[in-house]
């Protein structure tokens, strides 16, 4: 049957009304999903810092408690890069969709199980080995989900859109830390400090297997990627997308871990170790704090898009070096409000901190994903994304707290975020950007 002029266009129309719905849901279920996940992981972080210390660590000193709980917390960390490589190979194997699914399940399970965690007074050693072997599954799913999450959205999309397109999954971040931190500032509002650190603080990471169930819903109506399903009527599916990925893209690997590192680590800082600083300083209460936080991670939700979306118009790698520069600008500065500011500054400083942030953040995921051809998208881009938090996100509470201990002053601290700053600099001049390209030809990713 041969259509007419009025039957094609009807055809057309309808396919392009399917790829916009498909396009809507893959954004939706991209910032749900990680949205869901980082609430989880900020949950984790916020008690971490004013919880786990004197729970699950009560025989040490203040110092000490406050290096087993960021040490725990690092573990999951350690945990994201064997979670890249896992799922990955699942996710560049059998597709975005149900690798997702599985990394989602995992991390509210885990979360929900901390919850319900005893602490040491009841467990004894018991209890802190649990909480990382928790830690420890929740990294794993994080190390999954992000580069899925990322493509879902990216590769159903408009290839001159793939900045914003990709911010979707990025959105999930400050959405999860508002969230997170935001249940955990109204319980402490709410309850007394004996009852919020007895169960209040229990009561957000039960809610997340709720969330997650949500979650679930979302992602199992949408349709696998069609630049995923191209690869697969092609027959390009790697027999080891990871190995391949490594050894043919191990550069891109590197640059892309290396660049996160003004980005990840004084996330970190900013939104984690900042709790635990300004109480001790200051004394100020921790609600003034997470206040502070919850704030800048909503004025975030608005500027990671807007950025992304210049991204589109000027080139992901101009916004980025803005925002690494910047970074280390405001390293020193930062401190000096931290340590001597009242209320207001601290305030402003830590809402400036995040849109600086933002800044990187919101181009990232599109700069990251352009690195790599489709067949090796997931596990590539996994990969390098997920290493920076061995060596930058992980270990920056931690080695905050030592520098602090050691030096006794927050500028060795100030010191250390300008570094990541120059090691961003220096990937990201490397990095080819592809913000033009077109990610579905292999000759994009040819060497030359």
């Amino acid at each position: 049957m041969v259509l007419g002029p009025n039957e094609a266009k009807k055809v057309v129309d309808s396919q392009d009304s399917e790829q916009r719905t498909q396009v809507r849901r893959a954004a939706f279920a991209s910032a749900i999903g990680t949205t869901i996940e980082w609430y989880d992981f900020f949950l984790y972080n916020t008690a971490a810092a004013l919880i786990f210390p004197h729970l699950f660590f009560p025989a040490s000193s203040s110092y000490a408690g406050a290096m087993q709980s960021f040490a725990t917390y690092a573990v999951g960390f350690a945990a994201r890069p064997v979670g890249a490589a896992i799922f990955g190979y699942w996710g560049d194997r059998i597709g975005r969709k149900v690798t997702l699914v599985i990394t989602l399940l995992l991390m509210g399970i885990a979360s929900g199980l901390v919850g319900v965690l005893p602490g040491a007074a009841t467990l004894g050693i018991a209890a802190p080995i649990i909480l990382v072997v928790l830690r420890l599954i929740q990294g794993l799913a994080i190390g999954g989900e992000w580069s899925g999450s990322v493509l879902l959205a990216m590769e159903w999309g408009n290839q001159r859109k793939r900045g914003l397109l990709g911010s979707f999954a990025q959105i999930g971040v400050p959405v999860g830390l508002v969230l997170g931190t935001g249940g955990m500032t109204l319980l402490s509002a709410l309850l007394s400090d004996d009852a919020f650190n007895s169960w209040g603080w229990r009561i957000p990471f039960l809610l997340s297997l709720v969330l997650v169930g949500v979650g679930l819903v979302i992602r199992l109506r949408i349709l696998e990627t069609p630049m995923f399903a191209a690869v697969v009527a092609k027959k390009r599916i790697s027999r080891s997308p990871v190995v391949d990925a490594v050894k043919h893209h191990w550069r891109e690997i590197l640059l892309s871990a290396g660049l996160r590192f003004s980005e990840q680590m004084p996330f970190y800082l900013f939104t984690s170790y900042v709790l635990v600083y300004v109480v001790a300083q200051h004394h100020y209460s921790k609600t003034f704090v997470l206040n502070a936080v919850l704030v800048a991670a909503a004025l975030e939700l608005f500027a990671i898009p807007f950025f992304s979306q210049l991204s589109d118009r000027v080139g992901r790698k101009r916004i980025y070096l803005i925002g690494a520069v910047l970074t280390g600008v405001i390293a020193f500065p930062y401190f000096t409000v931290l340590k001597g500011g009242g209320h207001v500054a601290i305030f402003v400083a830590v809402i400036i901190s995040l849109m600086v942030h933002a800044l990187q953040y919101g181009p990232q995921a599109a700069l990251i994903g352009e690195s790599f051809p489709t067949h090796l998208r997931y596990g590539g881009a996994g990969l390098g994304y997920q290493l920076a938090s061995v060596f930058a996100g992980g270990p920056a509470p931690l080695l905050a707290t030592w520098l602090l201990q050691v030096t006794g002053t927050p500028y060795s601290i100030s010191a250390y975020i300008v570094l990541s700053a120059v090691v961003t600099v220096i990937c990201v001049v490397l990095l080819k950007d592809r913000s033009r390209a077109d990610i579905t030809d292999d000759a994009t990713y040819a060497r030359t």
